[in-house]
């Protein structure tokens, strides 16, 4: 996460901005507030999803309200895997996911393991990035600690780089940690 400032916010915009046009060299990028961009072809979400639509904007500005900067991706199928789509957007220079948990740890869980696979999957081919996070909007009771010690426990044996964020409606904090950061705690044991 970075500082808000003119500079970052340019610099955000530039990265975010070249991820998003090599995934999709064909689309066009239409602003929707500061530091928002969403794909032309993701606009009718807007009018056909209204509810998902709002939740997504409400997510992706607790993160462009800190000076990021977000490109809404096309919704796009994962190729053999009916239903399921690729990651929502590129933040920051990375592709990420967003994903809202009202469940149990078992649910944030399977949530995040969802989310990093459609990130995952949408960079194999990129040749501009090969790093994916993920971004939870968390509803339950659920300590940090806790979260962090089951996002750690997802993420042995895997090696991508990339971020988890986390945004804890309870109590209207924003965590953030590499998955570096959250693999080391399982090699601590």
């Amino acid at each position: 996460m970075t500082l808000e400032t003119p500079d970052q916010l340019r610099l955000n915009i530039e990265k975010s901005h070249a991820i998003a046009s090599a995934l999709f060299p064909h689309e066009e990028w239409i602003p929707h507030g500061k530091g928002i961009f969403v794909a032309k072809s993701r606009l009718i979400e807007e009018y056909r999803e209204p509810d998902k639509w709002e939740r997504e904007m409400s997510q992706v500005r607790i993160l462009t309200s800190r000076g990021s900067a977000a490109y809404f991706l096309p919704e796009q199928e994962i190729k053999g895997e009916t239903g399921k789509r690729y990651a929502d957007l590129v933040l920051d220079g990375t592709v990420m996911e967003m994903k809202t948990v009202s469940g149990t740890r078992a649910t944030l869980g399977t949530q995040f393991k969802y989310g990093y696979k459609q990130g995952s999957l949408l960079v194999e081919n990129c040749s501009l990035t090969k790093e994916h996070s993920v971004f939870i909007w968390l509803l339950s009771d659920i300590s940090v600690g806790s979260v962090k010690a089951k996002i750690a426990g997802e993420l042995k044996n895997r090696s991508d780089k990339g971020s988890f964020l986390c945004f804890f409606e309870k109590t209207g904090e924003l965590h953030f940690w590499t998955y570096e950061e959250l693999r080391a705690i399982i090699t601590k044991r």
